[in-house]
């Protein structure tokens, strides 16, 4: 299964795993409107770029109105001469339970072009996609970029250092398992200035791309918005960071420190 480089940073800023329903609060902590723009860094060099928007839709699943979330992705600079990546991302959900309905791709990578879709049926626990259909187990499964959002929204209040969280989510062929561990709270440097943040290091694979100790992790905005501002994983060779850039749009004051 291919991977893009804009899915490497979304799983960079995702919970993910397989678990019972999960608790979030009483109402989304995104709203139309908002607009996160994020670089990839390799080593010192930005790869990639990416925008993650929120929007109203007109679209509505089963009779229920849904939110319309857009990622786009690119590579800038030297990458961008040697290895051209147009990549977009939309996902439709509910807006009351923040599960997605309809999810598709526009994959363009070099050379390399892809298109899929995916129908999500969550009380019948499946997805019925391009490759195929797809049995899920539980009624709250997600693609990831609804992942991205709802883990946002998840109720955290009661997590010690030690816990973790999991969910559900499809990707091209399978449903894949994340752990997320909470580590504890940090006050980071940004480009939006110093935040008070939630730490998080999400379990990874071994492989192709991660070293056999590389650690992953997350900070997350120690406020009502929780938008993850940082993440840094070390790779087979080097490593690589995501930084925000903007943030426009938000429901609620950053937590930053004055």
């Amino acid at each position: 299964m291919r991977k893009s480089l804009l899915l490497f940073t979304i799983v960079l800023l995702s919970f993910g795993g397989f678990a019972q329903e999960l608790p979030f609060v009483k109402e989304p902590v995104f709203q139309p409107g908002e607009v996160l723009k994020y670089k990839l860094k390799y080593g010192f060099v930005t790869a990639a770029e990416g925008t993650l928007k929120v929007q109203d839709s007109d679209l509505k699943f089963d009779g229920k109105p849904t939110y319309r979330l857009v990622v786009d992705g690119e590579t800038s600079g030297t990458f961008d001469i040697f290895y051209k990546i147009r990549d977009h991302y939309d996902s439709f959900i509910d807006k009351s339970d923040l599960k997605p309905y309809f999810y598709q791709e526009n994959i363009r990578e070099g050379n390399y072009r892809r298109q899929d879709k995916a129908r999500f049926y969550q009380d019948s626990k499946k997805v019925v996609a391009t490759e195929g259909t797809f049995k899920t187990p539980s009624t709250q499964t997600f693609d990831l970029v609804s992942a991205y959002y709802f883990a946002r929204s998840l109720d955290i209040s009661k997590m010690k250092p030690g816990d973790f969280v999991k969910i559900n989510y499809f990707l091209g062929d399978e449903i894949s398992q994340l752990q997320v561990h909470f580590i504890g709270r940090e006050v980071i440097k940004t480009k939006l200035g110093k935040i008070k943040c939630l730490k998080f290091s999400p379990s990874i694979d071994p492989g192709r791309i991660f070293r056999k100790n590389s650690k992953l992790f997350l900070w997350v905005t120690d406020d009502g918005n929780r938008v993850p501002v940082k993440a840094e994983v070390e790779i087979i060779v080097g490593s690589v960071t995501m930084e925000i850039k903007s943030a426009d749009g938000l429901k609620y004051p950053l937590a930053i420190v004055k």
